[in-house]
């Protein structure tokens, strides 16, 4: 049995060696050639990628890969991991779906109903007129959909392992349903981020295929190897403006990124947990440099060696909260750092 994981990428990064996973730049058609196989040969919505994401690789597949038992679909930083927390191996993928139809994220749960869920991120227009296609174009299948979005169940980033033959009549069933769509959705007010609406469309729109057909499920860890591109580049411009001291800018362009791409700080994208950090360092900067103090400017300059005070900080703030005894090593760090009383409201607010 042939398995091969085709690897959604927009960027440089560097490919598993196991030979099963194989590199697919997304949106070739609109980028410089990165030297991977590409999406936009043969039958292609390459150029459509904008609003599709790593869909464009998937049409691709569905129309022009014809090579593989089992097909899969990972991303550049995120994949299935087995419970020794390393990448899935070919007779791993043939045990988990020996016995099940698709392979699928651990299912994740929304604190609402998927639909407000979704209307609380993107705008919930469009998945009505999802589930209106639906049931013009797949009348039996618009009772699974309502069940869906009604529950609270999802499965994430669209990643999936499953026979090519299930995966060529998922695709079939899932662009004929968003071709379907470009007839009436108008995305021209969207942000770049919220015109990829089809992307995130897709993530909930796999279950309910799966809800339809009765498909059965076997859920698999996401093991994450490197943190967001966007993530990362969004930090070291927070890090670069701390460096030169500016402060008010630095919010500013926090504020300002965050309203254009809040999947920055998802816990899947920011794998650190420090972005609510360098929110709170930001804040208690700017507040010091108004009232003319120095203390935690005067400890680095680094934002990372801020993000590792700030925690150290916190942690001693916990300790006097909660009403326990701080040992010599706290209290001469909190001297030797000079934390201010600023630093310490603003900490003791936050925890």
């Amino acid at each position: 049995m042939k398995v091969q994981i085709f690897v959604m990428t927009h960027k440089k990064f560097n490919p598993p060696s196991n030979p099963i996973y194989v590199p697919l730049q997304v949106g070739t058609a609109l980028n410089e050639n990165l030297g991977y196989i590409r999406d936009d040969s043969g039958d292609s919505i390459s150029e459509l990628n904008p609003y599709y994401g790593e869909l464009t690789g998937m049409y691709w597949l569905w129309k022009n890969y014809h090579d593989a038992d089992l097909i899969g679909i990972c991303h550049y930083r995120r994949y299935f991991f087995n419970g020794d927390g390393k990448l899935m191996s070919k007779e791993e993928y043939e045990m988990a779906l020996k016995d099940a139809d698709v392979l699928v994220s651990n299912a994740m749960y929304a604190p609402k109903s998927y639909m407000e869920y979704f209307g609380g991120a993107h705008n919930e227009k469009d998945m009505i007129l999802a589930g209106e296609i639906i049931k013009e174009l797949f009348p039996e299948d618009f009772d699974a959909f309502e069940k869906v979005m009604q529950g609270k169940k999802y499965y994430f980033g669209n990643l999936c392992v499953m026979k090519k033959e299930l995966f060529d009549m998922y695709c079939e069933w899932l662009f004929s349903i968003f071709f379907e769509m470009e007839k009436y959705i108008d995305v021209s007010s969207y942000d770049d981020y919220h015109k990829r609406l089809f992307g995130f469309l897709s993530e909930e729109l796999l279950l309910v295929y799966i809800t339809a057909k009765r498909l059965k499920v076997k859920e698999g860890h996401i093991g994450i190897t490197a943190e967001k591109a966007e993530t990362v580049e969004f930090k070291r411009a927070m890090g670069q403006l701390v460096k030169m001291g500016q402060f008010s800018e630095a919010r500013q362009l926090f504020y300002d990124f965050l309203k254009l791409r809040p999947d920055v700080q998802l816990e899947l994208s920011d794998i650190k947990n420090e972005i609510p950090d360098i929110e709170l360092i930001l804040f208690i900067l700017e507040k010091e440099k108004e009232q003319g103090i120095t203390g935690m400017y005067a400890v680095s300059k680094n934002l990372s060696q801020l993000i590792s005070h700030l925690r150290i900080v916190r942690e001693i703030m916990k300790k006097e909260q909660n009403g326990e005894k701080i040992n010599e090593t706290d209290i001469e760090y909190i001297n030797k750092t000079n934390v201010s009383e600023i630093t310490r409201q603003i900490i003791i607010a936050n925890i």
